[in-house]
């Protein structure tokens, strides 16, 4: 069944929805604030007052996926909270404070989403609970330069590799599996299910650019991610798994058990090439054309997703050669506009965006963004 499904109607609670609420006061015990639609006894603020419209009440919104809530801290940090059921994916849990751990958290290439929290279950259940930051799709504000898409690719392609050589394999590497710490962006608190309002979903917020504000990607999931001792090796897995069913070997006579590692890069490389480099069908949002201007990736990333897993490079090699083709790009190709093949730019349009990209420059601005 589709869990979002299960959310009907703004002024009924979905069955997730009232799991969450039961664990409204669980929550806030342990210092963490639910949104209003979830506190016990919760009436619909357009019920109270008919003179609102629910759609432009706070309380109305829904969540965007049932396994997920978004809370406060005790001192206004906004978070999110995933429930993990102990029984089945308590690797999960297990990786994700691996990566939290402070021998691996301050690492630069560590681009794991960070653990704040884990809250044990309740009395009788097999639900814990990771709280993390409050992270967004990194396309809520659309990349606005070459350069920009450069610095998501560094990132997720070292977040990748750190994991590797920490001999743990991602085993999810998917578009929505990466996700930014993107706050800094925006002009006040936004609403964290619908980030182009605010907060108290009063107004609207404007945004930034990642080449003034640098922000950090991070790699999220961990259900099916797995540690893989070295004297263990070959780590094989039967197919297929994760949400890219394109992988080559998946579909192999059979099909034989294939190598984590080997699928993890493809995954990764297939993700950049299916939405910079190729067209990409994603159901009833259409087609995602190719963009021009990343062909200078088309080389590594097929080497990524060669059909036989033997042939693809490791990710240790994947990050120095991506390095060496960043230092062949030119500043100017570096702030290029990401734009769809064949179009362009309108005059005005262009003299607007030029005249910002140089002021950059003369401001030392570089091309590539780097979050500290």
């Amino acid at each position: 069944m589709d869990p979002n499904k299960e959310f009907v109607t703004p002024a009924i609670l979905g069955p997730k929805e009232v799991f969450w609420r039961d664990h409204y006061d669980y929550f806030k015990k342990h210092g963490y604030t639910l949104r209003d639609r979830y506190r016990p006894g919760w009436v619909p603020s357009w019920l109270k007052d008919p003179s609102k419209e629910y759609h432009d009440c706070e309380d109305a919104v829904l969540p965007i996926h049932p396994q997920v809530i978004d809370a406060v801290c005790s001192d206004g940090t906004p978070v999110s909270i995933k429930d993990i059921r102990i029984d089945t994916h308590a690797d999960e849990i297990l990786v994700a404070k691996h990566f939290s751990s402070s021998s691996l958290a301050k690492h630069p290439k560590n681009h794991c989403v960070p653990v704040l929290d884990v809250l044990d279950p309740l009395p009788g259940s097999r639900k814990a609970f990771l709280v993390m930051p409050l992270l967004f799709n990194h396309e809520y504000v659309e990349f606005e330069t070459i350069g920009e898409v450069v610095d998501f690719c560094r990132q997720i392609f070292e977040g990748l590799e750190f994991m590797h050589t920490n001999n743990v394999i991602h085993g999810d590497c998917k578009w929505n599996n990466t996700m930014a710490d993107a706050l800094c962006l925006f002009s006040s608190p936004p609403h964290p299910v619908y980030p182009f309002k605010r907060r108290n979903h009063r107004g609207y917020t404007s945004v930034r650019s990642r080449t003034k504000k640098p922000i950090k990607y991070f790699l999220i999931d961990f259900g099916l991610s797995q540690f893989c001792p070295p004297e263990e090796a070959p780590h094989l897995r039967e197919p297929p798994w994760g949400g890219d069913l394109s992988v080559p070997e998946f579909s192999f006579p059979g099909p034989p058990r294939c190598d984590l590692y080997a699928v993890d890069i493809y995954c990764i490389g297939n993700l950049i090439r299916t939405h910079f480099l190729d067209d990409i069908f994603q159901g009833k949002g259409g087609y995602v054309k190719p963009k021009q201007g990343f062909e200078f990736l088309r080389p590594l990333l097929d080497d990524m997703v060669n059909s036989d897993p033997l042939k693809r490079p490791s990710m240790t090699e994947v990050v120095s050669r991506f390095e060496v083709i960043v230092k062949g790009l030119n500043d100017r190709t570096l702030r290029s506009p990401v734009l769809e093949v064949g179009t362009k730019l309108g005059g005005i349009e262009a003299s607007i965006y030029w005249f910002r990209q140089w002021t950059y420059r003369l401001r030392g601005i570089p091309a590539v963004p780097h979050a500290r």
